[in-house]
């Protein structure tokens, strides 16, 4: 929440979010920052798939990249508490969404299925 403003079309959020130039904008961002925020609690974090896309330039693939090596940073602290899987899935050669093939959409909601039925242990009952 930083530094969004300074990538690609982020400075036209800056009327809704505010900018961390301005000294009380900064104070409100950093305290709402995901990526500033992280700390690993006691019972780990919950399953997690962050999904981005390498030719977004709404929101910049960079911002999801950053947070899941810090949330990973953050983790490898204290492996042990973090029992459910946490992932990052880059859609490539796509952008923001708006305009996906069909197979693209299908691609990506096969791979997001597959992992709520894995991480909620859901079983086929004929």
């Amino acid at each position: 929440m930083l530094r969004f403003h300074n990538f690609t079309i982020g400075h036209a959020l800056v009327p809704e979010f505010g900018c961390s130039s301005d000294p009380k904008d900064f104070q409100t961002l950093i305290k709402y920052s995901p990526l500033h925020n992280l700390k690993m609690p006691d019972c780990g974090y919950p399953a997690m798939l962050l999904l981005t896309a390498d030719h977004d330039d709404r929101v910049v693939p960079l911002h999801s990249l950053k947070y899941i090596a810090e949330l990973y940073d953050v983790i490898n602290k204290t492996p042990e508490k973090q029992t459910k899987p946490v992932l990052i899935r880059v859609d490539t050669k796509a952008g923001h969404g708006a305009g996906k093939p069909t197979s693209k959409v299908i691609e990506e909601l096969t791979d997001l299925y597959s992992f709520l039925v894995r991480v909620m242990d859901l079983q086929w009952v004929e």
